[in-house]
């Protein structure tokens, strides 16, 4: 397939082009200032959960998510930082430090912009559901533990990036814990669950974040807020500032900004197609991949932490009726008035409430449905998903999504192996002279001397020593042996070899050679390889009547 143009147009330029009415602007202004609002609490949770500073995450949400509403192959897609980036962009930040994070996060924009115009928003859909629900869970399951510290109140100054660390630290500080920090964490826990399923539209975080922020300021609970911890909020965007560069630098964040560039295409692509389903449209996933990478630019420029499109916010964006991208630029613009405005108020926010939200922000994406149905199906499949789980968990999601790519594909050489068989097919002579052929699905009257070879099947490296089992399973060898491709959809350069092996073979054993069923893409591969001219194109047959006549001819 070709380069198209309309694959790399923004949704707004065409949503634009397509007529905006007063209608759609109503509709994109609500639903821009309402998820605005609620994406202001829950920036600063990632931020702070993610081991940056709070006002970064607002950062993100401001310009990335701007950028991607802008420029983005989805029409309602709210983009900015997610719950899903907090264990990558931590451990990232403890190794090689925000200017470590910053420039994997550049480099990863970069890829994302190439991934993109190579036309690989596609590709990404094929990645096996097993692997995304391991390492979706896994992150889930990371991020609920690394809040237990903001959950309980327990005094440290840093948390180590990984969870055996944690399981450490945490034994070491549990007798510091704050009864009034798990108090303020359970009642937001709670509250949200209650207000989810009784008042499903309401933004249940916004309201527990709200009521948690009064109690604490009224009440003087000794619990640390966001003020407390991190100091004031940024009241502005700061001034654009590169990345720091050094070629050892760049060494040592490349399989963070791989793992940065991975997540972040499959989450937007993902938050894109739920999307989809929702509103009966379909995105452009190379340009939300090209949109994404100059988000993720525009984000690092201003100090932000790496951004994609928001499922959560996403889906509310839609429920406030959201019509068109601009609804996202509008959201952006929300979460900027609030920063600039209302950011002392947002200090005051305690950490435990936001690691309540965070946790319940954990049990939405952590897909546990889909985990246990997958465990209680395939055995493979159950391997792929524990491995990757256990593999984000212990180790790194870089390393879970390579090991869990690799399983499947295994798996999937496995099966089409399993699907693949050699059949052969001849004249039997039986006792009383009566004579048949050995398989119904060849009907004609085949000569005593010849035998004809069926692949069945893909015909790849896994399977290619299934010919030289051929000659093993005949008592004597015949004059002509005939190769039927007619069941053959793919040969890849180890079945040709291991054809062209076979050819040699019967070549020195005495044995004519032909091959049936070719269609015009084998005929040229055979070309290229020197099969043609080891056998001879008057062997070379397109179907297999040809063949069958043609052997007939051929004296012993």
């Amino acid at each position: 397939m070709g380069f198209q143009y309309k694959d790399f147009i923004p949704k707004s330029f065409s949503c634009f082009k397509e007529g905006y009415s007063k209608n759609y602007l109503f509709h994109d202004l609500f639903a821009g200032i309402s998820v605005g609002v609620i994406s202001l609490p829950l920036c600063l949770a990632f931020a702070i959960a993610s081991g940056v500073a709070p006002d970064k995450g607002l950062f993100t949400a401001i310009v990335a998510g701007f950028l991607i509403s802008l420029l983005g192959g989805s029409r309602v897609q709210i983009g900015g930082p997610t719950s899903a980036f907090v264990v990558v962009i931590y451990a990232t930040v403890e190794k090689h430090g925000y200017e470590g994070l910053a420039l994997a996060t550049l480099i990863a924009a970069v890829l994302l912009i190439l991934m993109g115009l190579a036309r690989f928003g596609i590709l990404l859909k094929f990645i096996p559901f097993a692997v995304t629900t391991g390492f979706t869970t896994g992150i889930a399951f990371l991020l609920v533990f690394s809040q237990i510290k903001d959950f309980f109140g327990l005094q440290a100054d840093k948390v180590p990036p990984t969870f055996l660390g944690k399981c450490d630290l945490y034994c070491q500080i549990v007798h510091t814990w704050n009864i009034w920090a798990i108090f303020v964490a359970l009642s937001t826990l709670i509250l949200i669950f209650i207000l989810r399923h009784f008042l499903p539209k309401w933004p249940g975080p916004v309201f527990a974040i709200v009521l948690a922020t009064l109690a604490t300021h009224f009440f003087g609970l000794p619990i640390e807020t966001v003020v407390s911890k991190f100091g004031k909020i940024s009241t502005g965007l700061p001034y654009i500032t590169l990345p720091f560069f050094s070629y050892e630098l760049f060494k040592n964040v490349f399989p963070d900004a791989i793992t940065i560039a991975l997540l972040c295409a499959i989450e937007s692509l993902l938050s894109a197609s739920v999307a989809d389903a929702l509103i009966g449209t379909k995105h452009r996933s190379n340009m939300e991949l090209v949109a994404m990478g100059f988000a993720n630019i525009g984000s690092v420029l201003f100090g932000g932490i790496p951004a994609t499109g928001a499922i959560s916010r996403t889906a509310a964006n839609i429920k406030f009726g959201a019509k068109t991208p601009v609804a996202g630029m509008i959201h952006s613009l929300t979460v900027l008035l609030l920063m600039l405005f209302c950011s002392e108020v947002a200090g005051k926010i305690p950490l435990a409430a936001l690691a309540g939200v965070l946790i319940f922000i954990a049990w939405n994406m952590s897909e546990l449905a889909h985990f246990v149905e997958i465990i209680k199906g395939n055995k493979m499949d159950a391997v792929i998903l524990l491995t990757t789980f256990s593999l984000t968990v212990l180790i790194n999601l870089s390393t879970a999504v390579q090991v869990g790519i690799i399983l499947a594909a295994m798996d999937f050489i496995r099966k089409m192996t399993n699907e693949t068989s050699v059949k052969i097919y001849k004249k039997l002579i039986y006792e009383n002279n009566h004579e048949s052929t050995q398989n119904d699905s060849i009907p004609y009257d085949l000569p005593e001397d010849l035998v004809v070879i069926e692949i069945a099947g893909p015909f790849f490296y896994s399977v290619a020593d299934l010919l030289d089992e051929v000659l093993k399973q005949l008592d004597k060898n015949p004059r002509v042996f005939i190769l039927r491709l007619n069941k053959t959809p793919l040969i890849d350069l180890t079945g040709l070899r291991a054809i062209k092996k076979f050819a040699l073979k019967c070549q020195s054993k005495g044995i004519q050679f032909l091959i049936s069923d070719l269609d015009e893409k084998y005929t040229k591969l055979f070309q290229k390889f020197n099969i043609e001219e080891l056998t001879g194109l008057k062997f070379l047959h397109k179907d297999f009547d040809s063949a069958l006549a043609y052997a007939k001819t051929i004296n012993s």
